[in-house]
């Protein structure tokens, strides 16, 4: 299976919202940001309402930039045409990242600049992997994850 180096053209578009907004802007300046707890500490992804960690629902919020390292948590193999937008990308790797920052901080994404199987093949729960940035339009970046280097 060729290598695939980037999940572009997108068909389906990511959309920046009021609550997504700087993880889109850290994105295009090549910074993976997740939304931290500045009580008690816990970083939270996906940005939630309500603090993962001490659980408060009005907990002060933080975006802050992580490394972009982290291991391969678990992956599968996408088959399925029946997703709109992704059609012509299957067979894809859809990873669970776990960044090294915090455990259980898992981040979902997919796996380019890497040869595996058509059933994943070569692909290691536990790899070492890193983060890199997939241009989908002038302002959207989108955080991928590669083996790391």
């Amino acid at each position: 299976m060729p290598i695939q180096t980037t999940m572009a053209p997108y068909g389906i578009m990511p959309v920046s919202t009021a609550d997504t907004k700087p993880i889109w802007d850290g994105a295009k300046e090549g910074k993976l940001v997740v939304l931290k707890c500045s009580d008690c500490g816990f970083l939270n992804w996906p940005p939630q309402p309500w603090c993962g960690g001490c659980k408060n629902p009005d907990f002060n919020k933080e975006w802050v930039a992580v490394s972009g390292r982290g291991t391969i948590y678990c992956w599968y193999i996408c088959h399925d045409t029946s997703i709109t937008g992704y059609e012509e990308k299957v067979p894809y790797a859809v990873l669970l990242v776990e960044l090294e920052e915090q455990k259980g901080l898992l981040v979902m994404s997919n796996l380019l600049n890497f040869e595996y199987g058509t059933l994943g093949e070569g692909i290691e729960n536990g790899a070492a992997v890193e983060v890199v940035f997939d241009k989908a339009s002038d302002d959207i970046f989108v955080p991928q994850f590669q083996l790391r280097r």
